[in-house]
């Protein structure tokens, strides 16, 4: 059974919740009451409040030793490797992470309850795929009920998201400039530079067909019917998992953190940032279909909406339309009347690539070239069949909404695998630069907070050589 990492933390520290009912025995104190008895070594031991099950305090959190052997126990039977992970470092990420979630509350972080209530449905819906069902769940996690193991599932949820937004912000600012990626690439020993693979560069023409009117305001009037619908009180969240066609955010309720820097449609953007809080825009178009959205909550720059997409629907007339248009294309490309570029700048419907020539952009790079051995399965099994110069046969594609278009692809350019040179591998090299340079800035940011943080670090842990200064030695 493979596990995200997320869902991974969220399976091991709810194992962790659960055992530490059963073990409520051994652990019977405050916060309080535990920082005061650790400051406090002079209390008669008679009067001493008994804390043997805890391994360390890191501001209001606890970590308990079972915590731990929860950890270890969760991490083997999710089949992940545990060679060269032991006792001492498991616990110090442990208290890395309460660090993050202790200082995203001080800084006032702030997670909806929605965002929340909406990642808990999800997961446990997963939780549910992976263990048989929730009477499975319940007796895996010795929970005694769906409402219990919620309950703790919710106060575990927002304390992820709390750290992944601290962790974020922690890094949000680090910048990198070109002399800094050239000494970067310079201190790395020449028979140390990292090897790049075979890549490629894919271009790609796009022929979208266009729906009817009638299908057009088929939609926009759903859409005005949903709005009126909530504004008369019923649940935006439920309308959006009933009719939203982003399947990404329609499972949670339509839920979307977003901020300005985000690689999102301009109207989209511009509309959500318009709006004032619980306000409900009316339809609108980008080039995934049309929205309205809602503005769920203001966190400065930052803001909760919840969307609902609808497409109008694209009847089989205008489909085949659309694939006798791009098999015409192809066939003037290939007979030599026009290049690919010239026709993906003046014919393609795909406005992130028709500019370039159609020139994909790696999602993860954000450069040109896709390596062979990290290629999207789909993708690779489209363009290998490719030689030379050839031109792909009309593809049908479905875009992660649900519309269906079709597509040409091209091998533009072919790289062998050779190590890395700075001229023609800049942007991996940059890449790697920054994240150094934001690796550093943790560990300073790390550094700082466990020196302003209230740490304590049982007898029993006290001998574990740490990679932070836990012991503030």
């Amino acid at each position: 059974m493979k596990l995200s990492i997320y869902v991974l933390v969220l399976l091991v520290t709810l194992g962790m919740q659960a055992q530490e009912m059963a073990d409520e025995s051994m652990v019977t104190t405050t916060m309080e009451e535990v920082k005061t008895q650790v400051k406090d070594s002079t209390q008669p031991t008679s009067q001493r409040i008994k804390i043997d099950g805890v391994a360390a305090v890191v501001g209001d959190f606890i970590i308990l030793e079972s915590d731990v052997d929860k950890t270890f126990l969760d991490l083997r039977q999710q089949g992940l490797s545990i060679e060269g992970l032991t006792r001492c470092k498991l616990l110090g990420k442990l208290m890395e992470d309460k660090l993050y979630a202790h200082q995203a509350i001080q800084d006032s972080i702030e997670v909806s309850p929605g965002e929340v209530q909406d990642r808990v449905n999800q997961n446990i819906e997963y939780f549910k795929q992976q263990t048989g069902g929730m009477e499975e769940l319940l007796k895996f996690y010795a929970m005694e009920d769906e409402a219990t193991l919620r309950e703790r599932l919710t106060e575990i949820t927002k304390i992820n998201i709390l750290t992944q937004r601290m962790q974020s912000r922690v890094v949000e600012d680090v910048e990198i400039t070109p002399e800094e990626v050239r000494q970067f690439f310079e201190k790395i020993p020449e028979d140390q530079r990292p090897v790049i693979g075979v890549e490629l560069e894919v271009s790609q023409i796009i022929i979208a067909p266009e729906p009817s009117q009638e299908a057009v305001d088929k939609v926009v009037n759903k859409l005005k019917e949903i709005k009126a619908d909530v504004e008369a009180g019923s649940s935006f969240g439920t309308k959006a998992i009933l009719y939203s066609k982003d399947r990404a955010s329609g499972r949670q309720g339509g839920l979307m953190p977003i901020n300005k820097r985000m690689p999102l449609a301009k109207e989209f953007k511009d509309m959500a940032f318009s709006l004032q809080q619980g306000e409900i825009s009316d339809p609108f178009e980008t080039d995934f279909g049309w929205h309205i959205v809602m503005v769920d909550k203001v966190r400065g720059q930052e803001r909760d909406v919840r969307h609902i997409l609808l497409i109008p629907e694209i009847t089989n007339d205008r489909l085949e339309a659309a694939r006798k248009e791009i098999d015409t294309l192809r066939q003037r490309i290939v007979a030599g009347e026009l290049t690919f570029e010239e026709a993906a700048r003046s014919f393609s419907d795909d406005k992130e690539t028709r500019n370039n020539g159609g020139k994909l952009i790696n999602p993860a790079t954000f450069d040109t070239h896709f390596e062979l051995t990290k290629m999207d399965p789909e993708q690779y099994a489209q363009i290998e069949p490719l030689k030379g110069d050839e031109v792909s046969i009309p593809l049908l594609d479905e875009t992660r909404t649900g519309q269906k278009r079709f597509k040409l692809l091209k091998v533009t350019n072919r790289y062998d695998e050779h190590v890395a040179d700075y001229s023609k591998d800049y942007i991996k090299i940059k890449s790697l630069a920054l994240k150094e340079k934001q690796l550093k800035e943790v560990e300073k940011w790390i550094t700082q907070k466990i020196k302003d943080t209230y740490i304590n670090v049982n007898s029993g842990n006290r001998d574990c050589e740490f990679q932070n200064n836990w012991l503030k030695k």
